[in-house]
C-alpha cells in the first residue's frame, strides 16, 4: 500500500488577495457615534438561520493611493469588491467586544463604477458554540470622508439568499433530524444549497438588481468606549488584533476508492473532467494526504435532478467500531463526517464553496444522478489559516526531530484562526489550558505575538462577577474550570516573560487578583482548598473520572492545592515586575502557607512522594510534578521523586496534554538530557498515520485527530534540548542551558523580540558552542555546572 503519512509536508506557500490593513483608527471612531449604520434586510427573523446578500455601487473619478474602510458583521461575512473574494470576518468576540476590520481596498479600485458586495450568514441556532450574536447585521464605514461613500444606509441594496438550508450536526451522538458524529461537536453546521435557487455572479457589477430592497438601517455604529448615551445597541464595537487569515491553493492528492463511476488518471490531483452517468449512484472517497483546514470549491456541469453529498473527516472509522486505526487505510473503513448537500439545477457552471473553512483529510463524495448526466468538472481549494511566519530552524542529526516538528507545527496552524481552538474539526472552543501551550509554540517558532494578546484579552473580558474567568472564550454556553484560571495566570506569566508589552499585562493585573480572591473565598483556615465549585478538570485520564483529580472526602485536593500554589507564585512574579509591591507580598505569605500545607497534609515519607489526597492511597505524576515545578521537593529528594516519576507505573500517568508540565518538571529535577527518550507517545502516533496530534494519549480512541495541547516538542526542542529561555521579564537576557543527551552535534535559531537568537554545538570531550544573540541582548551559558558570560553578537565557547 502507498504510504501517505509523510507526504505533503512541504506546503507549498503562494500569495493570495488581501485587502491592505488600516493601521490607524482616529479617536472619533473609538470614542463616538458612527455616521454609518448596522443594516439588515427587512423583513426577516434577524435571531434566524440566514444568508443575506448585500451590494453598494460607487463611482470614482480615478484611483486613489488609499481607500480605508471599516467592516463588521454578526454572525460573519465575505467581502468582494468588483466581483473579486478580497476577505472573510470578523475575529470572534462578544458583543461588549465586537471586533471590526481595518481594510484598505485601493489596490482593487477602478476608475469609474465600483461594485462593493457581501455576503453575511448568520448560522442562528445551529451557530458554533464560538459564536456570540445579537442578530443579522451588516456594518461598513469609510475611515475618512472621502471614502464614507461606501458608509451603510439604506443607499444599500439587499436580499436574502434561499438556496441555503442548514445540515445541523448533533451535540452528541446519531439523532434521526441530524448527522450523528462520535463525540462532542459544536463547530457549527454544514451547508445545503440548491443551485436551482442560487443568484448567479451575485458579485458582479453586471448584475441587475431588479427586485432587490433597499437595506434597513438598524442602529448606528457604537465603538466599545463611546463618549455620551448610547443605550440600546448591542455591539460595541473594537478594532480587531487580528489580521486576515492567510489562504494558501492546495488540492486533494489522490482517489483512494470509487464505487459507480470510472474515474480518469489524474483526478482529483489534477482538473480532469469525472462524468457521473444518468441514474447512478456514486462515490468517490478522496484523500489529502494530510489534516488541513480549507474551503474546497465543487465545479459541477449538468446533471439536473442530482444530489451530491460532501463528507469531511479527519479519519476513517474501523467499520462498525468507534475505533481508528492506521490513518492511511482505508479498505473497510466507514466515513462518518460533517456534510455539505448540493442539489443540481442542469446549468453549465454551478459552483459551491462552502460558507466556513472545513477541516479533512478525507472528502467523500456521494453522488446520486437522475435522467441527465453530471459531470464534476474540478474539485480545488484553498487552506486557510492565521499568518505565522515560521522561524524558528533546527538542524538536528535526526530526521525524526525535524518530523516531530513539522507535525507539531502542522497541529498548531490548524488549532489557529482568529483565535486559538482546541481542535479545528469538533468544537472550535479557546480553552485556557490548551491555550496556555499553543501560545509558547507561537512565541517560540514564529515570535508572533498578536494571537497570543488576543486570547489573553479575550480571557480576561471572560471573568465573571465572582472573578473566576469562563474555561474557554469566546463561548455562547457558560462554563467554568476552576484550574483553567490559574493557568490563566501562569499565562500572563510567560508573557511577561516572552513577550514585549508590560503595559498590556499591567492592564490584566487587576484581573488576577479578581481570580485568586474567588478561590480565596474556598480556602480553609489552612490554606488549602476545600470543596472547590464547577468542573475542576485537570487531564484527562482513567483514574480522573470527567478530568478531575481526586479529592478526598473532606474535600480537599493535592492537584488543586498545587495549582493554585502555582499561581500564587506566578502572580508575585507578575506583581513584583508589573504590580504593587503589597499584592507580591501577600502572594508570598500565601504561596509559603499553601506550601507548608500542602507538605504537611500530602508528602508521604515511605513512599517518597506527594499523594493525591491526605489519604494517602492514590499518587499520580500530575501531583508530584506541579510539587516540583512549585520547588517544594527538597534538593535532595528531587532525583528520587524524578525516577519515580520516569519508572513507576502505577501512578496515574500524564496524558499527551499534561505531559507538558511532567516534561518541565523532569527538567527541573536535572533529567533534561534524557528528553528525547520521553517522546513514546508521538512516536507512537506517527506510527498510527496521523499527520496531526491527536487530542489523546491513544490514537485508536481519541476523537479529535487534532490537538495543539500537544505540540509541547515544538517548545522543549529550543527550550530543553537547544537549552534557549527567557533569563528575565520581556527576554531582557537569557539563559542557555543546552541538555543534549546523545547528541554529539545540533544548531538551531528562535526568534527573539530583537531578532534572532542561533546556537551551534559540536560535542566530543568538551563543548564546543557559538552563540549568537541579538543586538542589546546579553545572558549566560550554563554547562556542566558552569556559567559563562554572553554578550550581542557572537560568543564562542570551547570547554
Amino acid at each position: 500500500m502507498r504510504s501517505f503519512t509523510t507526504c505533503c509536508f512541504l506546503v507549498i506557500l503562494s500569495f493570495c488577495v488581501h485587502p491592505a490593513v488600516a493601521q490607524e483608527v482616529a479617536d472619533r471612531f473609538l470614542t463616538q457615534q458612527w455616521p454609518a449604520q448596522w443594516v439588515t434586510v427587512p423583513g426577516i427573523d434577524r435571531e434566524a438561520y440566514g444568508v443575506y446578500l448585500f451590494r453598494k455601487q460607487f463611482n470614482l473619478a480615478g484611483v486613489p493611493d488609499s481607500f480605508p474602510v471599516f467592516v463588521s458583521a454578526d454572525n460573519q461575512y465575505t467581502l468582494y469588491l468588483n466581483n473579486r473574494l478580497l476577505t472573510r470576518g470578523p475575529a470572534k468576540g462578544d458583543l461588549d467586544h465586537w471586533n471590526f476590520d481595518r481594510l484598505d481596498l485601493a489596490p482593487y479600485l477602478t476608475a469609474g463604477e465600483n461594485t462593493l458586495a457581501v455576503r453575511v450568514w448568520n448560522a442562528g441556532d445551529y451557530r458554533q458554540e464560538a459564536q456570540i450574536t445579537h442578530a443579522s447585521g451588516l456594518i461598513v464605514q469609510g475611515a475618512v470622508e472621502a471614502t464614507s461613500v461606501v458608509n451603510t444606509d439604506e443607499s444599500w441594496r439587499c436580499r436574502q439568499d434561499s438556496s441555503y438550508r442548514p445540515v445541523p450536526v448533533s451535540t452528541y451522538g446519531p439523532r434521526p433530524d441530524m448527522i450523528g458524529l462520535y463525540g462532542y461537536y459544536v463547530a457549527g453546521p454544514g451547508d445545503r444549497v440548491d443551485m436551482a435557487r442560487r443568484i448567479d455572479e451575485w458579485a458582479s457589477p453586471a448584475l441587475d438588481t431588479t427586485g432587490w430592497t433597499r437595506a434597513e438601517p438598524i442602529s448606528p455604529g457604537i465603538p466599545r468606549n463611546t463618549v455620551g448615551m448610547d443605550a440600546r445597541n448591542p455591539w460595541r464595537l473594537q478594532p480587531s488584533v487580528v489580521p486576515p487569515m492567510q489562504r494558501t491553493p492546495e488540492r486533494l492528492v489522490a482517489l483512494r476508492r470509487a464505487e459507480g463511476v470510472e474515474v480518469p488518471e489524474g483526478f482529483p490531483a489534477r482538473a480532469v473532467p469525472v462524468t457521473i452517468p444518468p441514474r447512478t449512484t456514486a462515490t468517490l472517497l478522496l484523500d489529502q494526504s494530510y489534516l488541513t483546514n480549507a474551503y474546497p470549491t465543487l465545479h459541477l456541469g449538468g446533471g439536473a435532478g442530482a444530489e451530491v453529498v460532501l463528507i469531511y473527516a479527519e479519519a476513517l472509522y474501523d467499520a462498525g467500531r468507534r475505533t481508528k486505526s492506521h490513518r492511511d487505510a482505508v479498505a473497510g473503513k466507514d466515513v462518518i463526517g460533517r456534510q455539505d448537500t448540493v442539489l443540481t439545477d442542469g446549468s453549465a457552471d454551478q459552483r459551491f464553496t462552502p460558507l466556513s473553512y472545513r477541516t479533512y483529510r478525507y472528502l467523500e463524495l456521494r453522488v446520486t444522478t437522475a435522467d441527465d448526466p453530471l459531470v464534476i468538472q474540478d474539485l480545488s481549494a484553498v487552506a486557510v489559516g492565521f499568518p505565522f511566519e515560521r522561524r524558528a530552524v533546527l538542524d538536528a542529526p535526526l530526521p525524526e526531530m525535524n518530523t516531530l516538528l513539522d507535525v507539531g507545527w502542522r497541529t498548531a496552524r490548524l488549532c489557529a484562526m482568529d483565535t486559538y481552538m482546541d481542535c479545528p474539526y469538533w468544537e472550535q472552543l479557546q480553552y485556557i489550558g490548551d491555550t496556555r501551550i499553543q501560545a509558547l509554540v507561537s512565541l517560540y517558532t514564529s515570535g508572533d505575538e498578536r494571537l497570543v494578546k488576543n486570547a489573553l484579552n479575550l480571557m480576561h473580558q471572560s471573568r465573571q462577577v465572582e472573578g473566576i474567568t469562563l474555561s474557554r472564550y469566546p463561548t455562547n454556553i457558560k462554563q467554568i474550570i476552576a484550574p483553567f484560571s490559574l493557568w490563566y495566570i501562569g499565562m500572563l506569566r510567560d508573557y511577561m516573560m516572552y513577550g514585549t508589552d508590560g503595559d498590556f499585562i499591567r492592564e490584566k493585573l487587576s484581573g488576577a487578583r479578581q481570580i485568586l480572591e474567588y478561590f480565596a473565598g474556598f480556602q480553609d483556615a489552612t490554606g488549602s482548598l476545600k470543596d472547590l465549585p464547577n468542573w475542576s478538570f485537570t487531564d484527562w485520564l482513567q483514574e480522573y473520572p470527567r478530568g478531575i483529580p481526586p479529592v478526598d472526602a473532606a474535600g480537599h485536593s493535592a492537584v488543586l492545592d498545587l495549582q493554585l500554589l502555582l499561581a500564587y507564585q506566578n502572580a508575585r512574579a507578575l506583581e513584583e515586575e508589573l504590580g504593587m509591591a503589597a499584592f507580591a507580598e501577600m502572594y508570598r505569605e500565601n504561596a509559603e502557607q499553601l506550601a507548608d500545607r500542602i507538605k504537611t497534609a500530602y508528602w508521604n515519607e515511605e513512599r517518597g512522594l506527594f499523594a493525591d489526597t491526605g489519604d494517602h492511597d492514590l499518587y499520580s505524576q500530575h501531583a508530584n510534578s506541579l510539587a516540583i515545578l512549585a520547588g517544594i521537593v527538597p534538593e535532595d529528594r528531587l532525583s528520587d521523586v524524578a525516577t519515580q516519576l520516569l519508572e513507576d507505573t502505577d501512578l496515574a500517568q500524564a496524558s499527551i496534554y499534561f505531559k507538558y508540565y511532567l516534561h518541565r518538571a523532569l527538567v527541573r529535577a536535572g533529567r533534561g538530557d534524557d528528553y528525547l527518550s520521553w517522546l513514546g507517545v508521538w512516536r507512537d502516533h506517527l506510527a498510527a498515520g496521523l499527520t496531526t496530534w491527536a487530542e489523546d494519549t491513544d490514537a485508536a480512541t481519541t476523537r479529535s485527530d487534532c490537538h495543539a495541547w500537544g505540540s509541547s516538542p515544538n517548545i522543549e526542542f529550543f527550550r530543553t534540548v537547544l537549552g534557549i529561555d527567557a533569563a528575565s521579564p520581556h527576554f531582557r537576557t537569557v539563559r542557555i542551558a543546552p541538555q543534549l543527551g546523545d547528541l554529539t552535534a545540533i544548531s538551531g535559531e528562535m526568534p527573539h523580540p530583537a531578532g534572532m537568537i542561533r546556537v551551534a554545538y559540536e560535542r566530543g570531550d568538551t563543548l564546543r558552542a557559538v552563540i549568537e544573540l541579538p543586538e542589546g541582548v546579553s545572558g549566560v551559558l550554563v554547562w556542566r555546572g558552569e556559567e559563562y558570560a554572553l554578550q550581542s553578537g557572537t560568543n564562542r565557547v570551547d570547554e
